[in-house]
C-alpha cells in the first residue's frame, strides 16, 4: 500500500499551521537568544542565558525520552533515567529504562551531529544500529572533540563532561559491535546449515534467521528496508511544502507505514531533524512528544488524515508553548539562585551547583558529589544553601530539582 501525500485540505489546516509555526518560531528564537555584548552586565546576562538555554536543551532530551515511552504505553520516571544516565542506579535497570536511555542517547546523537546527518543513508544506518565498523571507530575517535551544534559553539564543556561523553561513546561502539555480531543472519544461517548437513539433516537456512535478525523477535514478513524507502519517498514529495506542514505529513506517514518494528519512537526524532535541516529550528531539536501526550489517541489514530495532521500541528503548538514556559521558568529560577552567590568565596562550589541543577531535571547527592567533587555532606549543604525542593518524598535516595 502506497501512502497518499496529496490532496491536502489546506483550508482546514491553515490556522493550525500558522499557530504551530508561530509557537515553534518563538521557542527557537528564545532558545537561540545569546544576549548583548555591550557591557559587563550584558555579558553576565549572556552567560546566564547560555546556561539556562543549555540547561533546557539537556532537560528536554530526558523529558522527550520518557514521553516517547509513555506514548508507547510504558512508564519511566525521569529520576530513574537521570540516575541511569549518570550510571548511579539505585536498583537494577528495567527493560523500559534501558529503552528510554537508548532514546536519550540517540536524541543526543542527532542533536550533536550536523543537521543533515540524521536523514542521510549513513545516519539512518547508524540510528538503526547497522553502521559499519569504520563509522563506529570514527565516532569513538571524535567523541572527545564532539561539540553541540545547538547554537552555543562558543561554550566549552568541562573535562568531566568530555570524559563522560568519551566513555559513553566507547560504550555505544561496544554495543553496536556486539549487536552486529549477533545479527549476522547470513553467517549464522550458513553455519547452522553446514552443521545440520554434517549430521545428515537438510534444513533451509532461511528458516533460521531473517534479514533483520532472530525470527522470534522480528517478523520475517516485515521488510524494514522497503518500508523505509516508501517513507523516504513521501519525505521527498514534501520538499515543496512549508516545513511544518511537511513535518505533519511525514510524521503521519511514519505512523501509517511503521518502517521499524522495534524503533517506532525514532519517527518524531527524524521529523525534528527534518525541521532542523530545513532551517525551521536552528537553536534546538524540536520536541513533539509532550504535546502528543495531550492529544487523545482517537485523534492521533483517526481514520481521516486531515484530523491526524491537525492533531500533530496542535501537538507542536502545545509542546512549543509548554517548552517556552519551561525556559522562562528556568530563567527565573536562575535569577533567584544567583542572588545567593552574593559575598561568596571565589572557590565556592555553589555556582557549579546552580549550573548542574539547571542542566538536570533532578539531582541526587551522589550525582552532586561526583560532578562537583565534594563530599556527600557538602552536597547536602549546597542543596540547603540553594533551598531547592526535594522531589521524591523519600527519606533515602532523595533527589532535588527546580519546581
Amino acid at each position: 500500500m502506497v501512502y497518499d501525500s496529496g490532496d491536502l485540505s489546506l483550508k482546514d489546516m491553515l490556522q493550525p499551521v500558522v499557530a504551530a509555526e508561530d509557537a515553534l518560531a518563538r521557542l527557537d528564537d528564545r532558545v537561540g537568544r545569546k544576549g548583548d555584548f555591550g557591557d559587563v552586565v550584558n555579558h553576565r546576562s549572556r552567560e546566564g542565558l547560555l546556561r539556562e538555554n543549555e540547561g533546557w536543551i539537556a532537560r528536554s532530551h530526558f523529558m522527550e525520552a520518557c514521553n516517547a515511552l509513555w506514548l508507547a504505553g510504558e512508564l519511566v520516571h525521569v529520576e530513574d533515567l537521570v540516575l541511569h544516565d549518570a550510571r548511579m542506579d539505585i536498583r537494577a535497570p528495567t527493560h523500559e529504562l534501558t529503552r528510554a536511555h537508548t532514546i536519550l542517547r540517540i536524541r543526543r546523537q542527532i542533536a550533536t551531529n550536523q543537521s543533515s546527518w540524521a536523514l542521510s543513508p549513513k545516519g539512518i544506518a547508524s540510528l538503526r544500529g547497522r553502521g559499519g565498523m569504520d563509522a563506529v571507530i570514527m565516532t569513538v575517535e571524535r567523541a572527545p572533540e564532539t561539540k553541540s551544534h545547538s547554537g552555543f559553539d562558543n561554550e566549552e564543556k568541562s573535562q568531566a563532561e568530555n570524559d563522560f561523553e568519551d566513555e559513553l561513546a566507547r560504550l555505544d561502539a561496544l554495543l553496536d559491535r556486539s549487536t552486529r555480531l549477533l545479527e549476522q543472519p547470513a553467517v549464522r544461517a550458513s553455519a547452522v546449515s553446514e552443521t545440520k548437513k554434517g549430521r545428515g539433516g537438510e534444513h533451509s537456512a532461511s528458516a533460521e534467521a531473517t534479514p533483520d535478525g532472530d525470527p522470534l523477535v522480528y517478523d520475517p514478513d516485515w521488510d524494514e528496508d522497503a518500508r523505509l524507502e516508501r517513507w523516504f519517498a513521501v519525505h521527498d514529495r514534501t520538499r515543496d511544502l512549508p516545513p511544518l506542514l511537511a513535518a505533519a505529513v511525514i510524521w503521519d506517514a511514519w505512523e501509517d507505514i511503521e518502517p521499524l518494528q522495534h524503533q517506532h519512537w525514532l519517527g518524531p526524532m527524524l521529523v525534528s531533524a527534518m525541521l532542523r535541516e530545513r532551517g525551521k529550528t536552528k537553536s534546538h531539536l524540536a520536541a513533539f512528544n509532550a504535546g502528543l501526550r495531550t492529544i487523545s489517541r482517537d485523534r492521533r489514530r483517526a481514520r481521516d488524515r486531515t484530523t491526524r495532521l491537525i492533531a500533530f500541528l496542535e501537538a507542536v503548538q502545545v509542546s512549543s508553548a509548554a517548552n517556552l514556559k519551561e525556559v522562562e521558568r528556568l530563567s527565573l529560577a536562575r535569577m533567584q539562585m544567583e542572588r545567593k552567590l552574593k559575598d561568596r568565596r571565589s572557590t565556592s562550589s555553589l555556582p557549579g551547583m546552580i549550573e548542574l541543577i539547571l542542566s538536570r531535571p533532578m539531582v541526587s547527592t551522589a550525582l552532586i558529589s561526583k560532578e562537583l567533587k565534594v563530599t556527600q555532606r557538602g552536597a547536602l549543604n549546597l542543596v540547603a544553601d540553594l533551598g531547592v525542593r526535594e522531589m521524591t518524598g523519600r527519606g533515602r535516595y532523595r533527589a532535588w530539582g527546580i519546581v
